[in-house]
């Protein structure tokens, strides 16, 4: 009896997790406004009512998203082993994880530039966005007082503006790659171009961190 009644939970939480894999595919690619939920249900292999039964709309399935999304990566760079490093050291690892991250899920940068556009009116309401964030956040604050005490890093740091610097570097890029192009008639995405951005970036974090 109990083997059975484990079943359900755990077709539940695969269905779900197959409606969020299908949603964040069709979100990053048309946006929220162009995302339709006749599409999402069909990629989940789903029908539209299951779907609202898991997620309650289309808002609600967006947020759902997004969460998984930060979710992703603060779990992702809590994995990166820094404690051997000093602290500048573990800054441009840091670098290096937040460009290889964003490289390997083009995805999330869609669905912020997204989430921008609506002016983050869903994480505004998701309770969890700052729970995901704080672990990060602390990450930084620890960071910058090893590195003050090695001697390292500036004192001046501060975590918020370290952790926008970092991702701004790569989001730039990335979220632009098709104008700059264009417009500066060179492949933006070809191999020797992202190494050659990766160790820009992390030359101007180096320079900005030093006492």
């Amino acid at each position: 009896m109990k083997k059975s009644a484990h079943h359900p939970t755990q077709r539940n939480v695969k269905t779900r997790e197959r409606i969020l894999q299908a949603a964040t595919k069709v979100f990053a690619q048309t946006g929220f406004d162009g995302a339709r939920v006749d599409d999402i249900a069909a990629a989940a292999k789903i029908n539209k009512q299951r779907l609202y039964h898991y997620f309650g709309n289309k808002d609600s399935l967006f947020t759902a998203v997004l969460e998984k999304g930060y979710r992703g990566l603060r779990e992702a760079e809590a994995k990166v082993d820094l404690a051997e490093l000093a602290a500048d050291e573990a800054i441009l690892r840091l670098v290096e994880f937040t460009w290889h991250y964003y490289l390997a899920h083009p995805e999330f940068i869609r669905l912020l530039n997204s989430e921008n556009q609506m002016e983050a009116r869903h994480l505004k309401s998701a309770s969890s966005t700052r729970g995901i964030n704080t672990g990060h956040i602390q990450l930084m604050h620890n960071l910058i007082q090893r590195g003050v005490k090695e001697k390292t890093l500036r004192r001046d740091l501060d975590p918020v503006h370290l952790s926008v610097n970092i991702a701004a570097l790569s989001f730039f890029y990335l979220m632009n790659r098709y104008t700059l192009s264009t417009v500066f008639a060179r492949d933006f995405m070809a191999d020797d171009s992202l190494k050659s951005r990766l160790r820009v970036m992390k030359d101007n974090i180096a320079r900005w961190i030093a006492p």
